[in-house]
């Protein structure tokens, strides 16, 4: 009981601490309805951390969102993809918010951006970068408007914190805006790891789902196992709040071996540069095979997070013949609600019973230098450093498909993959593109440079790829309107345009053959054009659209209409 009560004080201890750190009652929350969270700080994501959190807008766009304190527009940036249309408000306190997937800004923004647009002749603007004068915000500004823009996500608002100096991202949830959550953490599996060859887990030197039960009030407890030499653990664990079903992420994660801490990791903060390293805390193997992610309670090397604090012996534990152990795994949310996952282990040498494949495929990579290898029309080139570790991949090209190992193996760069195309004709050269088919049903192009008698791309992803040709021009369908229709109760324009094949490069449209800033939604495939941006003078205009895909087959459709502004 005393352990416990220490163990909750401590706790206490750092979270005031964290607290203290940072600006309380200094930003004010970005919405004015209740804060519910779809995704927290520091969560698990693809090859990165959640930079933010995700606050619910009940499935709806529009809500307002507010300048959380004084400052001044820093930055903003409008993409198809990743943040969407982004928002960026520097506080003279050293710290700067970030809103993101917004579906437009607010007064005095809009127009700047939309100017910007119009002179590019683009929607996606890049960074814009801006000084303290040219859009300064006050605390409770109307800054922008909630939405779903940046991909195929649902309506919600990315929230940040960042240190205006560094750019290193803060857990939000330090400077007040904290979710209703008397709910601890859920484990849902643990998995034992032998860390090197001499190492036993039930007999066996593979590693090795372990089953646990859960005695209620949040703790968890495995029968007990048998283990000898170097090992480690790692769990899967999420954590839900009062008010919503989200799996979210966990906020720290440690472990006690006989009454000892020797691992333990938050998310207070970490920085861009180091999110990728995401791919060594988890089992990325485990969690390409089966989309599982295994969060390690041992730090494996070339791992360069920062997030750790006082690690013994990176977590690792070494159990020795004929002694017994404790373990406790203990994963806890920002709240400071904890799970507890008991691990009696017995030390216990053994022969071995079940044994772990031995890696021996045909292409030893040598993690430090720079490797090129060929097979009839592929050449793969991996430059220094581009595994974390030596390893034997399996290079093959198979009925002209070129297999660079599974996609199991995490990367620390993009490898070269480059096929040659001495062999197709001038027409199929035009229309050709390298695909990755790790999904059968949906190929996925990627970028491709095409050079006189050879093609290349660059990407992180081992797996499989092919060449595929795509003679399909986009299809352009006009959904709000009909050639030479009037239209003046119109407010939008709306173009729907799609790709089937290597996918939608780029588009332009006009009206009376001025170019016209249309919102593509990526997941509706709609391009939507605003009448208020533009005052008609005439009555009759020819409206232009061109759309091209990603090897170049261009399509167009010209329409006529009738509009009397009012």
């Amino acid at each position: 009981m005393k352990k416990i009560i220490s163990y909750l004080l401590l706790l206490l201890f750092f979270t005031s601490y964290g607290q203290k750190k940072y600006p309380q009652n200094y930003f004010r929350s970005p919405l004015d309805i209740p804060i519910i969270l779809a995704g927290t700080f520091g969560e698990l994501r693809n090859n990165h951390f959640h930079a933010g959190i995700d606050i619910k807008t009940q499935r709806k766009t529009g809500f307002k969102v507010y300048a959380a304190a004084d400052g001044y527009v820093s930055r903003i940036k409008v993409s198809l993809w990743g943040y969407g249309k982004a928002l960026y408000i520097t506080h003279p306190n050293g710290y700067t918010t970030v809103y993101a997937h917004l579906k437009k800004y607010g007064k005095g923004i809009e127009e700047y951006v939309k100017k910007i647009q119009y002179k590019k002749e683009s929607y996606q603007t890049g960074n814009i970068y801006l000084n303290p004068h040219q859009l300064p915000v006050k605390k409770g500004q109307i800054v922008a408007f909630t939405g779903a823009t940046g991909g195929f996500v649902a309506p919600h608002l990315h929230y940040e914190f960042r240190d205006t100096k560094t750019e290193h991202i803060i857990n939000p949830m330090f400077f007040g805006i904290v979710p209703k959550d008397t709910k601890a953490p859920l484990f849902q599996k643990l998995m034992a790891y032998p860390l090197n060859e001499d190492a036993r887990i039930n007999q066996s030197n593979r590693k090795t789902i372990i089953p646990f039960k859960n005695l209620g009030n949040n703790n968890y407890k495995t029968n007990s196992i048998t283990a000898s030499g170097l090992i480690g653990f790692g769990v899967n664990v999420f954590d839900r709040q009062d008010e919503a079903n989200n799996k979210n992420g966990i906020y720290s994660l440690e472990m006690h071996v006989n009454g000892k801490r020797v691992y333990y990791h938050n998310v207070e903060t970490f920085s861009f540069s180091e999110s990728k390293f995401i791919n060594l805390l988890i089992d990325y193997p485990y969690f390409a095979t089966y989309k599982n992610r295994l969060q390690k309670t041992h730090k494996v090397a070339k791992n360069k997070l920062h997030f750790y604090k006082n690690l013994v012996d990176n977590g690792k534990i070494t159990i020795e013949n004929g002694l017994n152990y404790t373990v406790k795994i203990m994963a806890t949310d920002f709240k400071g609600n904890t799970a507890t996952l008991k691990i009696p282990i017995i030390g216990k040498e053994s022969n071995v019973l079940f044994s772990a494949k031995k890696d021996t495929t045909a292409y030893k990579i040598i993690a430090k230098n720079f490797q090129k290898f060929s097979k009839e029309n592929v050449t793969v080139a991996f430059p220094k450093n581009t595994f974390y570790k030596d390893i034997f991949l399996d290079i093959d090209v198979k009925e002209k498909v070129a297999i660079i190992h599974k996609p199991t193996v995490p990367l620390d760069k993009k490898f070269t993959l480059t096929f040659m195309t001495d062999n197709l004709t001038t027409k199929e050269k035009k229309h050709v593109y390298i695909a990755n088919i790790n999904n059968k049903k949906y190929p996925r192009y990627q970028r491709t440079i095409k050079k006189k008698n050879k093609i290349y791309t660059t990407t992180k992803t081992l797996g499989k790829y092919t060449l595929l040709f795509d003679y399909q021009k986009p299809t352009i369908n006009l959904s709000s309107f009909k050639n030479k229709q009037w239209i003046s109760n119109n407010n939008y324009l709306t173009v729907k345009i799609y790709d089937t094949e290597s996918g939608i490069k780029n588009y332009r449209a006009t009206i009376d053959g001025k170019w016209i800033l249309m919102e593509y939604n990526l997941k509706k495939k709609l391009l939507t054009y605003n009448f208020k941006d533009k005052k008609l003078t005439e009555t009759r205009h020819i409206f232009k659209i061109i759309v091209s895909d990603n090897v170049g087959n261009t399509n167009s459709v010209s329409a006529t209409f009738y509009r009397k502004e009012k």
